[in-house]
């Protein structure tokens, strides 16, 4: 199982705080992860986890949309950080 969480804008717009996925072959990847969102879950959401300027995390570590998943994995995703 992968544990998704959303924080800020992001739970905002999906409407959703965090999802349980099934680890698959399809989840292999960050990647293949929104994927498997975006179509089992979240439609709407494919321009809000796709963006360019989205942070994600798996494990608490900053990733990429190219990592490869485990089982057990723990993916966040954030909306772009600002301040001064």
């Amino acid at each position: 199982m992968i544990k998704v969480l959303f924080f800020a804008r992001i739970r905002e717009q999906l409407k959703v705080d965090d999802l349980s996925i099934q680890f698959s072959e399809k989840t292999k990847s960050v990647e293949g992860l929104i994927s498997v969102i975006v179509t089992s879950h979240c439609q709407q959401s494919e321009h809000v986890l796709s963006a360019d300027n989205v942070v994600i995390a798996v494990n608490q570590q900053i990733a990429g949309k190219d990592l490869q998943l485990t089982d057990g994995d723990e993916v966040a995703f954030f909306p772009p950080v600002t301040g001064g």
